[in-house]
């Protein structure tokens, strides 16, 4: 672990400010920097911070908690008083005042400040000197909505602090400070320690996630092949999560190797290695389940597609089934309609009430009348007949 050292009272130097200063300065500021403030400067910048999202700040000597200070003002004042403490500071959507405040009493670096402001980060490791700055996406499984919500958590790692920015309900940090504190030996490590703790609760919640998940996967394999109409939007829907899961576990694979390799460089503890190793074991499995979802998911969706479209394929035909059926019918009675048009034709001019019609006075009219229709019906139905329309 690196070795302590005192934190520097942030100065301004050169006509560039720090972005915490500068994002913190009044419009009306001259360009250049102020003369740097002393310790009750810091003190009064800092007691205006409202505390409201400070979740808990405690110091730890050996590895057991020896204050509990209620402010940001107040931890600062007291891990100066004794700096061989270590200060862990739990923060949950802070402002961009305590944000501030913290990047200038531990001289946390500007980029690092600039994105546990703005949130919405990818899960990476960077290091900046002797600080360590780690995002991490924390996930947690939803029954009643059957969904994944998605938290992250930003930590500020250095040689006597350790600072966490929570964003999103997930992870909740409680339980891993009660056991840190509930084993001293391991606590007393520093705050390498803790964030090997934090990765591990991280990596734990991963668990119920992937198992609610799995039970998706296979109630969705049950609706495709049920035929419920809605499985589509819930397989996309869960393929989305996947997605982001996918974002989440990932980089965490390449950061611990990278935590990994650099045990011997930076002398980490020999129980603290085991454990990093512990947790990149569970990442690893973790992060190939959800691939495996996600293609599983990719296969669902092909099968169900080609379900639906066998099964309007199957529609389809019996339409056209149903439409043949139809025209037969209609053409048998179209057949029959146009036999029995011919002698209602010639009954009907026969039937009109002329006095003067040739064929009313020919003894052979009516025979003739009747073997007229005879011959128009029976060529009509023979060529019908013919034809399969009857």
């Amino acid at each position: 672990m690196p070795e302590r050292r005192a934190r520097p009272v942030p100065t301004g130097k050169g006509n560039r400010k720090p972005i915490w200063r500068r994002a913190a300065a009044p419009a009306t500021e001259a360009p250049t920097d102020p003369p740097a403030p002393g310790p009750a400067a810091a003190d009064a910048k800092t007691d205006a911070v409202e505390p409201d999202s400070v979740v808990q700040a405690a110091l730890y000597r050996d590895g057991v908690r020896v204050a509990n200070p209620a402010t940001l003002a107040e931890t600062f004042r007291e891990l100066r008083e004794q700096p061989d403490d270590m200060a862990w500071i739990g923060l949950a959507r802070p402002t961009e005042e305590e944000i501030l405040s913290l990047a200038a009493e531990f001289d946390l670096h500007p980029l690092a400040v600039e994105d546990a402001m703005e949130a919405h980060q990818r899960p990476k490791l960077e290091r900046y000197g002797d600080t360590l700055f780690v995002v991490l996406r924390a996930a947690r499984y939803l029954d009643a909505s059957e969904e994944v919500d998605f938290g992250e958590l930003h930590v500020f790692l250095g040689p006597d602090f350790l600072i966490t920015v929570r964003h999103g309900a997930a992870p909740d940090l409680s339980a891993v400070r009660r056991r840190m504190e509930e084993t001293p030996e391991l606590l007393s490590l520093g705050p390498e320690a803790v964030l090997y703790a934090i990765l591990d609760a991280v990596v734990d919640g991963y668990a119920p996630v992937v198992s609610g998940v799995q039970n998706d996967i296979d109630e969705i394999e049950t609706e495709v092949f049920g035929g419920d109409p809605w499985v589509s939007r819930r397989i996309y829907e869960l393929s989305r999560e996947m997605v982001e899961f996918q974002r989440a576990t990932r980089p965490l694979v390449g950061m611990l190797h990278g935590l990994m390799a650099g045990f011997a460089k930076y002398g980490t503890d020999d129980e603290l290695q085991r454990y990093l190793r512990d947790v990149a074991d569970h990442v690893t499995h973790t992060s190939e389940r959800v691939d495996g979802f996600r293609q599983a998911l990719t296969d669902i969706l092909t099968v169900n597609a080609t379900l639906v479209t066998q099964q309007q394929n199957a529609e389809m035909r019996a339409l056209a089934e149903a439409g043949f059926e139809q025209n037969e019918e209609i053409k048998k009675i179209s057949s029959w309609a146009a036999i029995l048009f011919a002698p209602t034709l010639v009954g009907t001019i026969y039937g009109m009430n002329f006095e003067h019609m040739p064929e009313l006075g020919w003894n052979l009219g009516y025979p003739f009348a009747i073997g007229l229709m005879g011959v128009v019906c029976g060529s009509l139905y023979v060529i019908f007949k013919r034809r399969d329309w009857l």
